[in-house]
């Protein structure tokens, strides 16, 4: 399973794995479509192997729910309180325009 989560996490520049019914997903998902990001979304509670992906995320994560979990660049941020910090800190766009998911 960690193959497919590192397979998945570098399929576009920013990826998120959510719950549908997640309120903090919903929230960073906001923030991003804010941002003009197009991210690629993985809806853990829609996939059948989702599960085992939640597993996976919490273990690298460190920390149970997992979601949102974001990767940039392939690379593993953080979930809510890492991308809300990064982005209140005026690091967040710095590092989308690093990765080539926004120009301004």
């Amino acid at each position: 399973m960690a193959e497919r989560v590192s397979r998945l996490s570098t399929e576009k520049a920013v990826v998120i794995f959510t719950r549908s019914q997640c309120t903090m997903c919903h929230t960073v998902l906001s923030l991003f479509s804010e941002l003009s990001v197009y991210a690629a979304v993985h809806e853990l509670d829609k996939d059948p192997r989702g599960r085992e992906m939640e597993r996976e995320l919490a273990r690298r994560l460190g920390r149970a729910p997992p979601v949102p979990a974001v990767f940039i660049g392939g690379k593993l941020i953080g979930s809510t309180d890492m991308i809300m910090s990064l982005h209140l800190s005026g690091k967040l766009v710095p590092m989308l325009k690093a990765a080539g998911v926004i120009w301004l």
